[in-house]
């Protein structure tokens, strides 16, 4: 008995060893992999990456080029620029919302009624809240908003004269807003002001979806109290 006892302890022991070990090195791993995503994933690439880029808007102090994720590694300009467009389109549509997150959590919505039942827009929650769960819009009312995203992205949200200057510009010769009687300079500004806006709106509309499910699960965040109580 004794020894089965010692036996069961000497292998509790090596397991709880070998546990330990595989968390230790789970550890490392992560931390290995994010130190690395910080760090430049070979000079070679690096330096290539850099000449081409370096200069591009965007690449600002304090971060200057930043690719963490080598997605520009031996890339050549249309590649660039079909991840700027990207990134333009994404950084628009997180501004949108946004805003409308602020909007209608301050209780500004749109008068009238939703649907043919008198349902008005303010008798909808706010948020996620409208578009998922029990208290949600109708399916055909969700379906209607996808489908005119769908054909603002298809006719209107690209350059369709083929006149654009730059990734993101869709003025397609109708709507300028005084942009060519900006000097070069000012333009350059000014785009790059709407590409911070919009990376910032991305980090900030995630960081309010994230909140809203800690509230709708109960939670008390201070974050979207802010913007009024969740209902």
């Amino acid at each position: 008995c004794f020894k089965t006892i010692t036996c069961i302890r000497s292998h509790s022991t090596l397991f709880q060893s070998i546990k330990e070990s595989k968390m230790k090195l789970a550890i490392a791993t992560t931390l290995f992999a994010s130190a690395s995503a910080f760090a430049p994933a070979s000079k070679q690439a690096s330096t290539s990456s850099l000449k081409a880029f370096e200069n591009e808007i965007g690449a600002q102090e304090p971060l200057g080029f930043y690719d963490p994720l080598n997605l520009l590694e031996g890339a050549d300009q249309a590649r660039f620029d079909r991840l700027r467009y990207v990134e333009l389109k994404h950084g628009r549509i997180a501004q949108l919302a946004f805003l409308g997150q602020i909007v209608t959590r301050a209780g500004l919505h749109l008068p009238g009624s939703i649907d043919t039942a008198g349902n008005s827009f303010d008798s909808y929650p706010d948020g996620l809240a409208a578009l998922f769960g029990e208290d949600a819009i109708p399916k055909e009312g969700f379906g209607q908003i996808v489908l005119f995203i769908g054909l603002l992205e298809l006719f209107v949200m690209k350059d369709v004269t083929g006149e654009g200057e730059f990734p993101g510009d869709f003025r397609n010769g109708f709507i300028d807003f005084g942009w060519d009687t900006f000097s070069p300079k000012e333009q350059i500004r000014k785009r790059g002001i709407e590409l911070n806006n919009g990376r910032a709106a991305m980090m900030g509309i995630l960081g309010l979806m994230m909140h809203e499910e800690i509230v709708a699960a109960g939670g008390n965040n201070p974050i979207i109290g802010l913007f009024g109580a969740y209902n």
